[in-house]
């Protein structure tokens, strides 16, 4: 059996990488478990809720997204969010056990009349006591700053896969680009999230990019992403092949021992995922979910199906460290007591 890795390094080789990914499946897994409880509780998940504070028209060309202005998807266009409006879908997020808010813009990059409702998101959603996340498309110096200042704890901008295979899926904006946006923000002092996504037609040695790519950089992303392609009718990408399922939860196990401190987050495809696959996932080092109907503009699981999950697999959703109370955890279990009293869970 090989060795256990636990350091946490920035120098992975293609071949050590390479190696992981044929290790036996069961070996794999071991030693991405291994590796998760020395860093995190092995039956926590942080649980995060997505809101598109602004959805439509955007500029960007990326084959795979429904929100691209270049492709007919039937997606309704719609401005930008009032901050009352999101300050409401926040509390009602709280209440549901959501530690994190997330807000997305189809956006290239955040124009300068926006900013000032931007600021008052994160403001205000950092008053309800959650953490905030934001993703808006490229930030420069001064935009990253205002952000930061604001209070804004992550900022997601993903890679989406290795350098090799980008300009195949997206020709609007370069990898320099991103790796731009994730050195501003990182230099603004806010925490990364930064992940790719799996099932675009990429080869196995993309996918060995991609990750190398994140766990290479000076400072590890907090926030993982891997996200399972959703295909979308009017997209270049609607009619790619399926991903196997066993290799998307090899990258997961990869991830995690590539970068043992990050929170991974089994993100976009949970939808078509069977109970059995993400608790696989859960049990390769995925330690982070979307909670929601809808993530962005594409189909999420209920939150309900998420909480009886939870309860057939023990897993509890993680508690943030600076909270005093724990008013998130009983609005948990106030909310999977009422579903068991109903009858709606299955007894494992």
């Amino acid at each position: 059996m090989p060795q256990t890795i636990t350091a946490i390094r920035h120098d992975w080789s293609e071949a050590e990488v390479r190696a992981l990914f044929e290790l036996p499946f069961n070996d794999l897994m071991f030693q991405a478990q291994t590796v998760h409880r020395q860093h995190f509780n092995p039956n926590e998940v942080q649980v995060s809720t997505l809101l598109s504070i602004k959805t439509g028209a955007c500029p960007e060309d990326c084959k795979y997204c429904p929100q691209s202005g270049h492709y007919n998807t039937g997606l309704e266009k719609e401005r930008l969010m009032q901050v009352e409006a999101v300050l409401e879908k926040a509390k009602k997020a709280k209440e549901t056990g959501s530690t994190r808010f997330c807000m997305g813009a189809a956006w290239k990059h955040p124009a300068d009349k926006d900013m000032p409702y931007v600021v008052e998101m994160v403001k205000g959603v950092k008053e309800l006591g959650l953490e905030t996340c934001m993703t808006l498309g490229m930030l420069d110096e001064d935009k990253a700053g205002q952000l930061a200042d604001a209070g804004l704890d992550y900022y997601n901008h993903n890679l989406d896969t290795s350098p090799e295979f980008y300009d195949k899926i997206i020709t609007t904006r370069t990898y320099q680009d991103r790796l731009d946006t994730l050195h501003n923000v990182r230099e603004s002092g806010m925490k990364i999230c930064s992940g790719g996504i799996l099932g675009m037609g990429e080869t196995a040695t993309d996918r060995i990019g991609l990750l190398r790519q994140l766990a290479n950089m000076p400072k590890h992303p907090e926030s993982v992403p891997i996200n399972m392609l959703v295909k979308v009718a009017g997209t270049p990408m609607e009619n790619v092949e399926d991903l196997d399922h066993l290799d998307f939860v090899r990258n997961i196990a990869v991830a995690r021992i590539m970068m043992p401190q990050s929170h991974v987050r089994l993100s976009a495809g949970r939808e078509s995922m069977s109970d059995e696959m993400q608790a696989m996932t859960f049990m390769a080092g995925a330690n982070s979910i979307f909670y929601g109907e809808c993530l962005l503009t594409t189909p999420n699981p209920g939150t309900h199906r998420d909480l009886q999950l939870f309860k057939r697999l023990g897993i509890n959703p993680e508690q943030r460290i600076s909270e005093a109370d724990d008013t998130q955890e009983q609005a948990i279990l106030s909310d999977l007591q009422k579903q068991q009293d109903s009858g709606h869970f299955y007894e494992a």
